[in-house]
């Protein structure tokens, strides 16, 4: 498949990562293997296996944590790697081996049309796929986009999906603050995404993807129940209450 990609783009994939020995390697080998012409960037947050090994191995970069800060401090840490090396395109993939490398051109190409400035995967429009789902995550992940969709009075078909790239010059706009340390665990991402569809001056699609949910319990969620979905529900409310930035 011939590449959409503009060699005037510079583009970063990162990965963050946690305990992802035995995947984290296929992944990168699989972005290695696409047409996309591009820097991947694995952030080990601490791990206590062999995750930066085997990243380093298959041919990533890595950045390690050297104590566990949380998912969203990993993806920050990522982003100002970006920023300082001049990268202008951010791509955030998980490390797990759920998501698809080869749909890195579909979702990169709006960006690299100059058709958008915000680019969100979802499973959940038409052409977008989910492999080995659960009723009871089909069930949450889609309340949680609709009560998205009604504090930001805009459809978002999957607001918890990890799979987004954006131009690192959004976060020039002075409404945007990803330094707070209250965005450390699963704060960053809906707290990027309720910007992005609020903002005025941010262009944003949704395209769809496909997300693999393996055979292991494990690979389905580090997360756990009521703790950690209050810090996915965290910036909806005080965004939209505007109690925070």
């Amino acid at each position: 498949m011939k590449s959409p990609i503009k060699l005037d783009n510079r583009i970063v994939v990162a990965l963050p990562a946690f305990n992802e020995a035995g995947k984290v390697g296929k992944v990168v080998e699989k972005i290695r293997h696409t047409s996309i012409p591009c820097s991947i960037l694995v952030v080990d947050d601490c791990s206590s296996d062999d995750t930066s090994g085997e990243a380093k191995a298959a041919g990533a970069k890595v950045i390690r944590h050297e104590i566990n800060r949380g998912v969203g401090a990993a993806i920050r840490t990522g982003i100002f790697y970006a920023l300082e090396s001049g990268q202008d395109i951010f791509v955030v993939m998980s490390g797990d081996d759920q998501h698809e490398p080869q749909e890195l051109a579909s979702v990169l190409k709006p960006l690299l049309n100059d058709e958008v400035d915000f680019v969100q995967g979802s499973r959940r429009m038409k052409g977008g796929k989910v492999v080995n789902d659960r009723p009871f995550r089909k069930v949450t992940t889609r309340i949680y986009s609709l009560l998205f969709s009604f504090l930001t009075l805009r459809r978002i078909t999957d607001a918890t999906n990890g799979f987004r790239a954006f131009r690192l010059s959004i976060l020039k706009e002075p409404g945007i603050d990803l330094s707070q340390e209250w965005l450390d665990r699963y704060e960053l991402e809906p707290y990027l995404l309720f910007k992005a569809v609020t903002s005025k001056k941010i262009r944003f699609k949704e395209v769809p993807i496909t997300i693999y949910y393996h055979a292991s319990r494990k690979q389905f969620t580090k997360m756990k129940p009521f703790r950690d979905w209050w810090r996915l529900a965290k910036p909806m409310v005080y965004l939209g209450l505007r109690l925070r930035k």
